[in-house]
């Protein structure tokens, strides 16, 4: 597919994407494969990152003490007015007509000026709550405005901000959302489905597969790979782990991840009888990842709260057998029955009837099962077709959204 005039996207995010976050290194390397220019404008950038090929745009830096921080203001204050004193007008006039304070709009001004150095076709904010306090810089620099929900911007946001989203909400913005449940969610808050774009994540299914050969361990295996977070539900999953342990079963988990809970999760594990069960491997690379993968029985994913979940996608395409949670966009990332299971979440007794059930299975069955994964995920969830659901998304005119 090719254009006449070639587009240029301004990405916001919080730092430069660094390896493990392949969602949007792909997003990024794919657009640029179709001849889009790509901005990267982000909080902190550290010397020696990865630019992925691209100009990045880096915030000012708060952090130096009160007499740097005036100084810093006042330079910004002055590159506002002299050298982009057109973007810097229209952005003053429209904070004002949503009745921002003067000095609320002089504190915004000199946050968010660096995002109003460049002109671009579209300004897209790659978390919901990067756009807060920011939903006129589009319209200043005379972009059009996109905006990612992911999950806990969504969810859990709303709760810890009441409110954080109510100005956003009335301006002209596409939406671009992992799942049709995450877009079901929007609408409740008002907003048309015309304007949202369901593009759910996408895996290295060449890096991914199920031709390994090697050869499987002996025993039961069983994986999560999340953070150490309370949303991953990993309590729970340990509960039920802790229900078949108590009927004789024999199995190894596997916890790859780090995070501010492992204390927690630690004692968990031990009040629960299960040291000789468990273990936390901390952050592992995408190679060691896929070793895990090719050795594990049942992949776990029993989650609160998630908006969609790459490491189950990654675990169906290597042909593991995956039990998730309904949390969100899961239950469409895993069909029920038919690539896999999905089991209410936070009843963690229903979970261990459920692994029983599955362990239960005659290999045929299995079999299928692993097959339908691999192949639905090689077929809807590839690099490929995401690069081209982002450059519609880009390119669709204004008429049809």
């Amino acid at each position: 597919m090719k254009r006449s005039k070639k587009i240029k996207i301004g990405l916001v995010l919080i730092a430069v994407p660094g390896y493990s976050e392949t969602f949007f290194r792909n997003k990024i390397q794919g657009l640029q494969a179709q001849g889009v220019e790509v901005v990267l404008f982000v909080n902190h950038f550290k010397q020696g990152m990865d630019r992925l090929g691209c100009k990045v745009v880096c915030g000012p830096n708060f952090s130096k003490g009160a007499f740097k921080t005036v100084i810093t203001s006042l330079w910004i204050l002055l590159k506002a007015l002299f050298v982009t004193p057109g973007k810097t007008f229209r952005y003053y006039q429209l904070e004002g007509k949503d009745g921002v304070s003067f000095k609320a709009r002089i504190k915004h001004l000199i946050r968010h000026h660096f995002l109003l150095t460049e002109s671009v076709d579209w300004l897209h904010f790659g978390f919901g709550m990067l756009a807060i306090d920011r939903e006129h810089v589009a319209g200043a620099i005379g972009a059009k405005m996109a905006v990612s929900f992911r999950g806990a911007d969504l969810y859990l946001s709303p709760l810890k901000h009441p409110g954080c989203y109510d100005r956003l909400f009335t301006k002209q913005v596409k939406y671009h959302v992992l799942s049709a449940s995450m877009q079901e969610t929007l609408a409740g808050y008002g907003i048309s489905k015309e304007v949202v774009r369901v593009i759910p994540p996408a895996i290295d299914v060449t890096f991914f597969d199920n031709t390994h050969e090697e050869e499987a361990l002996p025993g039961l295996h069983f994986l999560t790979v999340a953070r150490l977070h309370w949303k991953k539900g990993l309590e729970y999953t340990l509960e039920a782990l802790a229900l078949i342990k108590d009927q004789g079963l024999d199995f190894h988990y596997h916890i790859i991840g780090e995070g501010d809970q492992y204390e927690r999760l630690v004692f968990a594990v031990h009040q629960l009888g299960l040291q000789d069960c468990v273990s936390f491997t901390g952050k592992l690379s995408p190679k060691a990842v896929k070793a895990h993968l090719a050795q594990t029985t049942v992949y776990l994913q029993y989650s609160i709260q998630e908006g969609f979940c790459n490491a189950v996608l990654e675990a169906q395409a290597m042909g593991a057998l995956c039990m998730v949670s309904d949390a969100e966009g899961l239950p469409e990332n895993v069909m029920h029955g038919h690539t896999g299971w999905v089991v209410p979440k936070r009843q963690p007794h229903l979970l261990a009837q459920q692994l029983q059930k599955v362990l239960g299975l005659s290999d045929p069955e299995k079999t299928v099962i692993r097959n339908n994964a691999v192949s639905r995920v090689r077929s809807h969830f590839n690099i490929e077709d995401q690069e081209q659901a982002f450059f519609k998304f880009y390119n669709e005119a204004e008429s049809d959204y």
